[in-house]
C-alpha cells in the first residue's frame, strides 16, 4: 500500500478533520532527501494503515501549508492525532523513528 499524495489544501483540512490519526510527509520532486523517504512512508501505509492514514504533500503546490505549520526544510513528516500536530520529524531518519513517532500517537 502505498501513501497517497493530498492534492491542496481543502483536502489537507478535511483528512484533518476526518481522520483520527494522520500521517503527512511534506515532499518535493526536486528534493533528494525526500526519495529516501518516500519508501518508508510507503511502509508506514502498509503497517498502519488499519490504525492511521499515511499522505504525502508536495509544498511546491502547498506552500500554504507548509507556512501554517512552520516547515522551513523537508522532508518533514507530521504526526496528527484528532486534528492536533503532535509531533514534526524533520530529515531522513531511519523507519524506526518514524513508527515510533506513530506508536506514540496511537
Amino acid at each position: 500500500m502505498a501513501a497517497v499524495f493530498i492534492q491542496n489544501e481543502p483536502e489537507f483540512d478535511s483528512l484533518l478533520t476526518s481522520e483520527s490519526l494522520l500521517v503527512v510527509d511534506c515532499t518535493a520532486t526536486w528534493c533528494g532527501p525526500c526519495k529516501l523517504v518516500a519508501p518508508l512512508m510507503d511502509r508506514l501505509a502498509t503497517d498502519y494503515g488499519d490504525r492511521a492514514k499515511v499522505c504525502k504533500l508536495d509544498l511546491d503546490e502547498n506552500k500554504t501549508v507548509a507556512k501554517r505549520f512552520g516547515i522551513k526544510s523537508i522532508p518533514a513528516v507530521m504526526f496528527f492525532k484528532q486534528g492536533e500536530l503532535l509531533e514534526t520529524l524533520v530529515g531522513v531518519k531511519p523507519y524506526e523513528e518514524f513508527s515510533s513517532a506513530l506508536e506514540r500517537a496511537l
